[in-house]
Order: structure tokens, then sequence, then C-alpha cells
């Protein structure tokens, strides 16, 4: 057999994730040896992380990318709405918020676009795609010194420093560290689609509960990405029915004519989420640290996935660049405990509250005999007069919980 291919760098990243694109461009712009692993040939994967909140934009400002990610096209939204029987109601508003009174809307591929060819303009920095990290190195002492991976010519051992793992969700790595998970669960799943959008169609993203349903529905511009949520593990039973089954509960929830379902030809026009919250009991072991969804799994309410996946980046080249961009040749591995202890607050706070939004809200409404939309329940009406009650899921979820400023490769 071949002997694997080797390589020597200061730190691997494998994963190539909002994370691993921003923690990979930081270190780079700081001047670390960086490798980037991505198993996929490129970004374009449909219905990932499209919601790039006031929190990231602020991190595209300080990198100097804000004007570059602004020329990509995407929709801006200031208002987030709730469809009820009597009409729709602004339940989060961005307006009068600084320094960005929106989130925006943009196609994950074209983000991650961004950042890689930022990157690629530093001699120390690598993006190998279509190379995934399959297991762990360590050396004698039982520490992680690396990574074996596989791309298009073969087996690959690539010997690192340090170790970071953003692989997402279904982390390889993580499996391979044998780390402890604590598992929350969720009651629900989402289906993903795309439906046309025409001239006349709300100009507002929106979610829409019923008895039994919820539909969210995402502006962008030229169609509406949509999110039906159907009750845990149900998918399977559901795609054994006709297609028509599915339009049919979908058609009575949308705000223009029902026989835009007709869109949905085939049930592979539809992808499932398995919607999960997780986190890692510890985030690190000695030369290896996890960040992103490969610590934190979260579910898609508030669409905060991305932003925290940044928020750790930036973290994390904040607590370990300077330690990786220096001469000493052995890595301080009691650091690397910083980064969870920096980001771990902020990650319970949110998963708590998407878990109450789950299991009072969200759980109470599927578990309902299917039916008409919801009547607006009187407390949310008349809080929702109040800009600042409108304002509280806008920072919540927009601007997020110990906002990171970037230290660590600020600027060239």
């Amino acid at each position: 057999m071949e002997a694997p291919r080797r390589l020597k760098v200061r730190c691997c990243i494998a994963g190539g994730g909002p994370a691993g694109m921003m923690l990979g461009l930081l270190l780079a712009r700081g001047g670390v040896d960086v490798v980037v692993l991505e198993k996929h040939a490129d970004f374009l994967r449909d219905f990932r992380g499209d919601t790039v909140h006031p929190s990231t934009l602020d991190i595209l400002r300080q990198i100097g990318l804000l004007d570059a990610f602004l020329r990509i096209p995407h929709r801006r939204e200031q208002t987030i709405a709730g469809r009820f029987a009597e009409g729709t109601l602004d339940l989060g508003d961005f307006r009068g918020l600084q320094p960005f009174d929106y989130l925006a809307l943009a196609p994950q591929w074209d983000f991650l676009d961004l950042l890689a060819d930022a990157a690629r303009a530093y001699p120390n920095f690598s993006l190998r795609m279509r190379s995934e990290a399959t297991a762990l190195l360590r050396d004698g002492n039982g520490r992680v010194s690396g990574v074996q991976a596989h791309d298009p010519d073969g087996e690959l051992e690539i010997s690192a420093d340090l170790v970071i793992a953003c692989d997402g969700r279904g982390s390889t790595l993580r499996d391979a560290a044998g780390l402890a998970v604590e598992t929350f669960g969720s009651p629900m799943d989402v289906l993903w689609f795309r439906l046309p959008r025409e001239s006349g169609d709300p100009d507002q993203t929106q979610g829409i509960p019923a008895r039994g349903r919820l539909l969210v529905m995402l502006d962008r511009n030229d169609y509406w990405q949509c999110a039906y949520v159907i009750g845990k593990g149900s998918d399977a039973a559901m795609r054994t029915r006709p297609l028509q089954a599915f339009r049919d509960l979908v058609a009575p929830l949308l705000p223009f004519e029902p026989a835009r379902v007709d869109a949905l030809q085939d049930w592979n026009d539809i992808k499932t989420l398995e919607v999960r919250i997780d986190r890692l009991q510890r985030w690190d072991v000695p030369g290896l640290l996890f960040i992103g969804d490969a610590a934190h799994a979260m579910s898609p309410i508030g669409g905060v996935g991305i932003n925290l996946a940044i928020q750790d980046a930036v973290a994390t080249a904040n607590l370990l660049g300077s330690m990786l961009a220096g001469s000493a040749a052995t890595i301080d591995d009691t650091l690397l405990a910083r980064v969870e202890q920096r980001r771990l607050w902020p990650t319970r706070v949110i998963q708590l509250v998407q878990r109450i939004v789950q299991k009072r809200l969200i759980a109470v409404l599927l578990d309902a005999t299917p039916g008409g939309l919801l009547p607006t329940p009187a407390v949310l009406r008349f809080a929702s007069r109040f800009l600042a009650f409108r304002h509280i899921p806008a920072r919540l979820f927009g601007y997020g919980i110990r906002r990171e400023r970037v230290q660590f490769g600020s600027s060239d």
C-alpha cells in the first residue's frame, strides 16, 4: 500500500463553513500558517444558513469586507412579521438599531466565496477543497498532533500544532475525540423548499402559524425560501404520501394564490433539516478545539447558527492568534479552554431561548388538529405596539450576547 502524503502546518482547520473560513482568514491575516480542509468541491449547497445578522455585518465592517459583501445580491430585512387570522403584525424590528438596522439575506456560498477569496491573498493560507478530515493523529503522549484526511489524490496526513474542528453538527472529529455531548432534543424538523415570487406578493419575511402547522417564508427577492415545520421524525411517513397531500397542507397558509404550490413537482424539491440542539460538555482536548456547530448545534429558530459560528471564530482568533503566530514550538493547551469560557454563556442563553420557544410554542402548535390561521394573541397585539418590545428579538438574535470585536487579524 502506498504511504500517505504528509503536510506540516501550524494550524489545521477542519471544515470550510462560516466558522472555519472566518477563522482561517483572521489567522492568515495575523501571520499564522493555516490550512482549511473542505470536503466538498464548492460551497454550492441550498438551504444553508443565509441570514447574515447585524453582528456578522459588523465583523465584516471591522475587517474591511462589508462593501464587498454588500455587492453580493442580497435582501435587507428591517422587520420580521407574523401573519395571523386578523392580518400581519410586526414581531421583530431592526429599525433604529445601530450600527445596522437590518439583517441581510444572502446566499451562504457567496458569503463563503468572499471569505475564501480574501484569505487566498495571503501566502500562509491554504484552502484544500474536496479534502475531508477523517481521523485524528496523536503523538506518543496522546495529544492530538494533526489529522488524517482524504482528497482526490488519496490519503493525506497533516501534522499541525493545533487542530480546530469546524466540521459541523455531524462532526467526524467530534466522534473521533470521543467527547461527551449534552443533547436537549427538539419536537420538530423542517422541510425546506422554494416557491416562485411574483410582483404583488407581500414584501416581507414572515412566519405563518396555524393550528397544527407552521410555515416560515423568507423573501429572497426572486423567490420565496419556505420552511414548513413538521413533528420530529415525521418526514419519512410524510414522503410515503402523494405530493399533493403536502401541497394541500401548505396552500391554505400562503399569502397569495394557493396554486403557487404547483411549482413543487417532486418530493426531491423538498429538503429535510433534522433539527437538533446540543453542545459539547467540553470543547477541547490537548491539541484540538471545537467551535461553531461542531461544538454546539443550534435550532433554526432566529437563524443564529452562522452568526454564532462567526462570533466563535473571532473569539478563537483573539484568544489564540498571538500564540499561534509566535515562535514557540509548543502550544499552550491550557489556553484552549478560554474559548469555551468566552463563548459558552452566549451559547447557553440562545439555546435556552430556542428550547423555550420549541416547548411552549411550537410543540403546542404542532400537537393541535390541523386548522386555520391562529388568532393574534391579545398580549402580543398589545405589546407589538411598542418599538422597544419589537426590538427585543432583533437585539437578542440579530446582535447577540457578548458581541466580539476583531483584535487579532484586524489589519494586514
